[in-house]
């Protein structure tokens, strides 16, 4: 791009303003891994290592293993999986071939499966032995033709594999012999691991990561090989001072969503790294991996940091090897950062983007100024602009909300089957994201709150958020979900769902006190209700529209 940004003056020493990309597939980038650091481990699987050599024979053979099933350029290949070597060999050889790697989320339902399998037009899908019958059973309303089923088991180290003997025999005896089932394990055993040829064209589809669906039918956002290698090499750039084949990282994204495609299955890869591999990120199960093999570097959403520093083994564990934690789907509350900050001395970089734009837009500088409540600056050939919300036309000045557009070589394909929601949605290149926010004189931009959650109180703009993070900063509070519920008088009312911390407790009274200490009257909730835990998306971000229908739920049995 080479153009100047007032935000540039924040970077930090070494990182560029611009890149000369490599036009070099994320497949690519596996491979140019393994003849580097072919010793180095790849995934660390509950303890089973899979080298970068190994890694590159089994993306190889099930490569051919899809070309002999007849799936060639352009076809969709459904994956339904958690995070499990299966996964990323799977994702690897899919786009090697040419093919179309699309992410599904394995905890959704029959119903939101059919929709995705059959939108995505894909031809086989990839998923758990166990979710394999659901897949049969939904079929009939999709393309699919073939079932690939993966065992939790099969790269688990020798003694606990050992636990797992009855998956194999018992459950494939239950499902149908007709040819539509096969098993990962079995079909890669078949064919040879040596080079095969990369077909994934750099302007080419490579993958489609279905928005969450929260708000509406998901849309199956299409991201081309250089969309994620750019954004991969942009998040890269920012690390200056991070050397390949050098660092490990916890897995707590899950692949299918778009932080975990790229911010740790594509840039460990890219990277040399060894990617501890997590299937269900609890705390206690982090906690565990951290103890064992003391990663360099913890992605995750808030609630997983949150959910850790309630731990008091945490909070007692010598964390000085932790160089640095990434932070993204919401805004990190100030005493997080600063907790995580004093017990480790590592930097936060909270990452903000969309599934929209592959999905890496703005990075705290790293090792550079940290604001709470800001998500960084611009990456490298990232343009960011904030517009007038009722035309999205007029640019606003330094401070002013307005809704967040962002250009780049990040910025999707569109939205696949989709070119209405596409036109609307990137117009002249721009991603009209729809969030509010702002930037401050540094160029740090401040996420306000998405557009479609802001609430119109007695006239009064709204933004639920900047509520939130009053309650997260509440000593005694675990997490906190505001929204607005329609009001005869004010035309939206807010209300406030408490998580308490464990071994606490806190009334009503205490936290309506303590808002209006902090808060404007017409901001402060007009009921507050306590909650065991919060709704969460596979990310572990709270969602604000299922917590208001929980309310509107509760609200009605009430009656």
């Amino acid at each position: 791009m080479g153009f100047e940004r007032f935000w540039h003056k924040s970077y930090v020493e070494g990182v560029p303003k611009t890149i000369d990309y490599k036009k070099i597939t994320i497949p690519a980038g596996v491979t140019n891994s393994a003849k580097k650091f072919p010793n180095n481990v790849a995934l660390n699987y509950m303890g089973n290592r899979i080298t970068y050599r190994e890694l590159e024979v089994m993306i190889n053979r099930f490569a051919r293993a899809l070309g002999a099933l007849g799936i060639g350029k352009g076809d969709k290949v459904a994956m339904i999986m958690p995070n499990l070597p299966q996964t990323v060999v799977a994702n690897m050889a899919i786009m090697r071939i040419g093919a179309v790697a699309v992410q599904n989320n394995p905890l959704y339902t029959e119903r939101e499966l059919a929709y995705q399998l059959d939108d995505s037009d894909s031809k086989i899908a990839v998923t758990l032995s166990l979710l394999v019958p659901r897949v049969l059973k939904i079929m009939p309303q999709t393309k699919v033709e073939k079932v690939i089923g993966c065992h939790i088991h099969s790269y688990l180290p020798f003694p606990k594999k050992q636990l797992f003997p009855y998956v194999k025999k018992e459950l494939f005896k239950k499902i149908e012999t007709s040819g539509k089932v096969l098993e990962f394990e079995e079909l890669i055993n078949k064919y040879a691991g040596d080079p095969v040829e990369e077909k994934g064209e750099w302007e080419g589809l490579a993958a489609i990561v279905y928005t969450g669906g929260t708000t509406g039918v998901s849309k199956g956002v299409m991201l081309s090989h250089k969309n994620i290698s750019c954004n991969v090499q942009q998040f890269v750039a920012w690390f200056p001072d991070l050397a390949p084949g050098n660092e490990r990282l916890v897995g707590t994204f899950p692949i299918f969503h778009s932080a975990g495609f790229t911010a740790v299955q594509n840039f460990f890869t890219w990277m040399g790294y060894e990617h501890l591999m997590i299937p269900r990120p609890e705390p206690k199960a982090i906690i565990d991996l951290v103890k064992k093999y003391k990663p360099t570097f913890i992605p995750g959403a808030p609630t997983i940091f949150v959910g850790l520093l309630a731990e008091p083994e945490f909070r007692k564990m010598n964390l000085r090897f932790v160089k640095g934690f990434f932070s993204g789907a919401a805004p990190l509350a100030a005493d997080t950062i600063r907790d995580l900050k004093d017990l480790t001395g590592a930097t936060m970089c909270e990452v903000y983007g969309q599934t929209e734009c592959t999905p890496i837009a703005t990075v705290t500088p790293w090792k550079g100024v940290i604001k709470p409540g800001t998500v960084g600056v611009p990456v490298p050939d990232t343009d960011i602009k904030i517009v007038d919300v009722e035309t999205g036309q007029k640019e606003l000045p330094i401070g002013e909300n307005g809704q967040v557009l962002i250009k780049g070589p990040q910025v999707m394909m569109g939205y696949y089957k989709k070119p209405e929601e596409t036109r609307k949605t990137v117009i002249d290149g721009w991603l009209y994201t729809g969030d509010i926010g702002h930037f401050d004189q540094d160029g740090y931009l401040t996420i306000v709150d998405r557009m479609k959650d802001m609430v119109i109180a007695a006239g009064y703009n709204v933004f639920p958020v900047e509520i939130d993070n009053i309650l997260f900063d509440h000593p005694k509070i675990l997490e906190a979900c505001s929204f607005g519920i329609k009001d005869e008088y004010r035309g939206e009312t807010l209300k406030a769902f408490v998580v308490v911390k464990p071994g606490e407790s806190l009334t009503a009274d205490e936290v309506v006190k303590y808002c209006k200490e902090k808060l404007a009257a017409y901001k402060i909730p007009r009921e507050v209700i306590f909650v065991d835990q919060l709704p969460k998306s596979a990310v572990g971000k709270i969602l604000r529209r299922e917590a208001r229908d929980m309310y509107t739920k509760m609200a009605g049995e009430k009656k």
